[in-house]
């Protein structure tokens, strides 16, 4: 179902199923994918792809060009995934030539009003970014994670999998896999049991990673406390995650305790 009130390319792609309300704009290189609900009052522009079943709430705008001044109309492209719900007034810009040309948002995402992902973001999938939080540029949002009311990641930070961000956080430093990570300027306060128990990970396993991480940010030379470790703990797929996270390339320095 098409309202006669909303503009639709004729060289847009959209599938079978899509229901379009009124007043949208769906602009000549987008495809929509079969399902899909946009409810009224939507722009969605450029090399955009929505994933089946994702659900778009009034007033957001889709695919418009990167708020980066180093872009120069350079070909780019947005891709959303499956079964995301996206609420009102959101922001989703696509990629750079700095930033590999794309903004990629995987599935069974929610993303509350007014939340911004800015060009060459990654955001994987089942994570929850809650109202008024913007994405600044490159930032990567592994699966899982939840980022509270009001933050704000500055660019080029990494988020992993299954943190949890408290709300009103400027998110200046890396959050490793696990981590809760809060304050005016962010710090580690321990990891996300409550999500790990969700996820059904044994006690064994939790008390390890808990254990390993008391370890790792004993003082403030995380490589030289990593190298203290020295495999104790390689069975364990939660530390070696976190251990990789904090060894990779990265432009940010990595969220520590408050007390280091």
């Amino acid at each position: 179902m098409i309202h006669n009130s909303s503009i639709i390319s004729k060289t847009a792609n959209i599938e079978k199923n899509v229901k379009i309300g009124p007043y949208c704009y769906i602009g000549p290189n987008v495809t929509i994918k079969e399902n899909v609900e946009l409810i009224s009052n939507i722009h969605i522009e450029g090399n955009t792809l929505i994933g089946k079943g994702t659900k778009i709430f009034p007033f957001s705008s889709i695919g418009t060009e990167p708020q980066d001044l180093k872009f120069e109309g350079e070909n780019n492209s947005l891709e959303i995934g499956d079964n995301n719900v996206i609420r009102e007034y959101v922001t989703i810009n696509p990629g750079t030539k700095g930033g590999g040309g794309k903004t990629v948002i995987g599935n069974n995402n929610l993303l509350m009003i007014s939340s911004h992902v800015a060009h060459d973001c990654h955001i994987g999938n089942n994570v929850v970014i809650a109202n008024n939080v913007p994405l600044g540029g490159h930032v990567i949002v592994e699966d899982f994670v939840v980022i509270g009311g009001n933050s704000a990641v500055q660019q080029f930070t990494r988020i992993g999998r299954l943190a949890m961000i408290g709300g009103m956080t400027g998110v200046l430093k890396d959050v490793i896999p696990f981590g809760l990570s809060f304050g005016n300027r962010n710090y580690l306060r321990g990891i996300n049991l409550i999500g790990l128990k969700r996820k059904k990970y044994s006690n064994k396993t939790i008390l390890e990673l808990d254990s390993a991480f008391n370890k790792i940010f004993s003082s403030k030379n995380l490589h030289e406390n990593l190298s203290k470790i020295n495999g104790e703990y390689k069975e364990n797929e939660l530390v070696t995650e976190v251990i990789n996270f904090i060894t990779k390339d990265k432009k940010r320095p990595i969220c520590t305790p408050q007390n280091n």
